[in-house]
C-alpha cells in the first residue's frame, strides 16, 4: 500500500535510544515532533483508550516514557514498543500527524490540530 498524501507519509523517522521525543519528517516537508509524554499518553489500542471511540491523553510516568522499538505496520502506520513492554497501539500515520508538537501544529497556532481523529 503506497500512501500518496504526503502529509501522511513519512520520509524519516528518528527516535534515539535514551531519548524522550520521536521526530518525522513528512512527505510534505513538515518536520513533526512527537515527545513520548504525548505518544504514550495517546496510545490507541483499547486498552488503554477502551472502546467508546473518545481519545483521551492518560496520565504517563517518566518509567513509560522510553521506547524499545518502532516497526511500519504494513504501509499506513507505526508499531511502537516501549521499555516496560507495551506494545499493542498501532499508530497510523494520519493519526501521528494529528499528534504533532512542533511550534506549528500545537492547539492554538491556527492549524486545528487540537482535535484528534480516530486511530
Amino acid at each position: 500500500m503506497t500512501i500518496k498524501d504526503p502529509r501522511i507519509r513519512p520520509v524519516a523517522i528518528r527516535s534515539p535510544r535514551g531519548a524522550r521525543t520521536t521526530e518525522i519528517d513528512w512527505a510534505d516537508g513538515h518536520k513533526g515532533m512527537y515527545p513520548h509524554a504525548v505518544l504514550r499518553g495517546f496510545c490507541p489500542c483499547a486498552g488503554c483508550q477502551g472502546h467508546t471511540g473518545e481519545i483521551r491523553r492518560l496520565e504517563t510516568r517518566d518509567d513509560q516514557l522510553e521506547l524499545d522499538n518502532l516497526e511500519p505496520v504494513g504501509g499506513y502506520a507505526l508499531s511502537l514498543t516501549w521499555f516496560d513492554g507495551h506494545n499493542s497501539g498501532i499508530y497510523s500515520y494520519k493519526y501521528l500527524r494529528s499528534l504533532c508538537q512542533c511550534p506549528q501544529c500545537l492547539p492554538g497556532a491556527g492549524t486545528g490540530a487540537g482535535s484528534l481523529p480516530r486511530p
